[in-house]
């Protein structure tokens, strides 16, 4: 276990080692935790576990346990600690004797060696092996990028040998894909170079995290659901206009047997040796931003409590959680989260000279400003607990603390939370004392799960699945974002019809919008209202059952930061990492 020595952020230790100081329990231990035999897991490694299938059959509909989401405010681009809090919430509950575990996603190169540096928690609220976790993990995203690119492949593949489906070159709608923030690849000639090389024709690469398979592995509940779903992904027409499927070209087989591994979920333990899982990989802001289904199933199954974790703020992740995860698996959840910051209070209330999608300076952020704090919680945060509230379960302000906070800051969006009727309001410390400074939030969140049991489970989506396309993605923008209206561009129209045409405009919707701001410009911030959300284009991802409808210029091939986290790693003479993850 790890000895809390340093309560300041300042003064703290740096992630790693932090984590390199921590004794990890053998993963047979961890697992048993949760009622796992040996023969229940596969061990990858010092610390890691695949689950095997055989268990995962024999727990599957064996659903005992309560479900937490945790979601946040948008967020400052330094992050606003969700992750941090769903694992110090886990740490939390098995201090207070419960059986609890988490489900967070698995990270992606791209942010890792871009802006943030790690994506397994922070101070002593991390997830144990934490340089393994952050760098390659069990492989599955690799395993994601390699099933998707070999449908591309075979794409390929099938015009250069003559294109028996006549599929149209120019109407191709599968792209490539790369764990990897890389701007150069966003769209591409390939193909170039004579016969030999293939077809030439424009290709767009996405990364990883915003794949299809991606979405499908995490929305998929066993391998026959797997292998349906990616036999129905829609990689481009035909010249007669008709949807051509991965199944057409033979695709979906070879898949799905890349993912065989990816579809199990991993097992690790947290600093405190309580059991986590880490699953899928999905962003929020391009894709369906939630960890897998086939993992919450089986964290249910063996605990009392779960926390599993939706990607930014709640107009990104946690909509889509309820919109589509739950949607798919059934399985609402009985507690939301809200994490907040004092940070990101006194920006959206503007008290600091950085606008969304800019890094606010340090001394900025020292310095109090309760004015900009209260507006801040009076608007985006209060805009947060109501669009959460609406769906009918109970929902917590949990107030992330950092050493340039004062009590007054703290107290400020403590009474604002109350007074937009969150039905409870804590400040939360699992960054700097683990689970000990946890036990408030797992207090409340025990408190808030038992009450809305003994009430009566009142799960309320904003519209029933079956409401066309377009209906859903007008009640999105108006009722979750505060637009009054939507403007479908020229290349979204069509996209429209051809969706319609091919009778798919009854799915899911999948909103790619900034975090940054509840609207689709980053230094919008606040809770903005009143003005007309553009619709660029809409992408049909048939196979994970959602369309995915891009706004504004967002984009599904992140950048790297002029300063990327990369410049600051390295490794020894001896192999071990140096200067990374904070």
């Amino acid at each position: 276990m790890i000895e809390y020595r340093m309560l300041s952020r300042a003064y703290m230790p740096s992630d790693l080692d932090i984590a390199n100081g921590a004794e990890m329990l053998p993963i047979e231990e961890v697992a048993w935790k949760l009622g796992l035999g040996v023969e229940d897991i596969a061990r990858l490694g010092r610390g890691m576990a695949k689950i095997r299938w055989e268990a995962l059959k024999a727990r599957k509909g064996n659903t005992k346990g309560s479900l937490i989401l945790v979601t946040s405010v948008n967020p400052t681009p330094f992050g606003e600690g969700k992750t941090v809090t769903s694992i110090g919430l886990n740490q939390g509950l098995n201090r207070l004797g419960k059986s609890a575990t988490c489900v967070i996603r698995e990270p992606s190169m791209g942010p890792v060696f871009g802006i943030k540096g790690g994506a397994a928690g922070g101070g002593y609220s991390q997830v144990l092996p934490m340089e393994h976790i952050n760098l390659h993990f069990t492989g599955d995203l690799h395993a994601v990028t390699s099933a998707h690119n070999l449908c591309s492949a075979m794409l390929d593949n099938h015009l250069h040998h003559g294109n028996a489906l006549d599929l149209d070159p120019s109407r191709v709608m599968w792209p490539r894909v790369l764990d990897m923030n890389d701007r150069a690849l966003r769209y591409s000639a390939i193909g170039l170079g004579g016969a030999i090389n293939g077809f030439a024709r424009e290709e767009r690469f996405d990364i990883t995290a915003a794949s299809e398979v991606m979405a499908i592995l995490a929305l998929s509940k066993d391998y026959a659901d797997l292998r349906q779903r990616l036999g129905q992904i829609v990689i481009g027409q035909n010249r007669l206009g008709h949807p051509v499927k991965a199944d057409d070209i033979g695709a979906a087989g070879p898949m799905s047997l890349l993912l065989r591994e990816a579809l199990l979920p991993n097992l690790v333990q947290t600093l405190e040796g309580d059991p986590a899982f880490i699953h899928a990989g999905p962003f929020a802001n391009i894709a369906h931003g939630n960890s897998s289904i086939i993992a919450d199933e089986l964290a249910l199954s063996v605990a009392d409590y779960v926390v599993t974790e939706a990607g930014f703020g709640s107009d990104m992740g946690a909509e889509k959680a309820i919109h589509i995860k739950a949607a798919a698996s059934g399985v609402p959840p009985d507690c939301i989260v809200v994490n907040a910051t004092v940070r990101a209070m006194k920006l959206h209330g503007g008290g600091l000279t950085s606008r969304g999608g800019q890094r606010p300076s340090k001394e900025e952020m020292a310095t109090e400003n309760v004015d900009a704090v209260r507006v801040g919680a009076a608007t985006n945060l209060a805009r947060h607990i109501r669009n959460m509230k609406r769906f009918g379960c109970p929902v917590i302000v949990s107030v992330n603390r950092f050493s340039t906070d004062t009590e007054a800051e703290i107290n400020e969006v403590l009474q604002l939370a109350r007074d937009a009727e969150a039905d409870h309001a804590v400040v939360f410390e699992g960054h700097q004392r683990g689970g000990a400074g946890s036990e408030d939030l797992a207090k409340a969140v025990v408190a808030a799960c038992q009450d809305h049991l003994a009430e009566g489970r009142n799960f309320e989506p904003l519209f029933k699945p079956e409401l066309p396309l377009l209906e859903k993605i007008l009640k999105i923008a108006t009722m979750v974002y505060g637009a009054d209206s939507i403007d479908l561009r020229k290349e979204a129209q069509r996209d429209l019809q051809r969706i319609q045409r091919w009778k798919y405009d009854k799915l899911a919707v999948c909103m790619a919008k900034t975090q940054y701001s509840f609207s689709h410009v980053p230094n919008e911030l606040g809770a903005p209202s009143g003005y007309t959300l553009p619709i660029r284009e809409l992408r049909l991802n048939a196979g994970a059952g959602f369309v995915v409808v891009i706004c504004g210029a967002m984009m599904t091939m992140p950048g790297l930061p002029k300063h990327p986290a990369a410049l600051n790693m390295d490794m020894d003479d001896d192999g071990n990492v140096t200067g990374a993850f904070g």
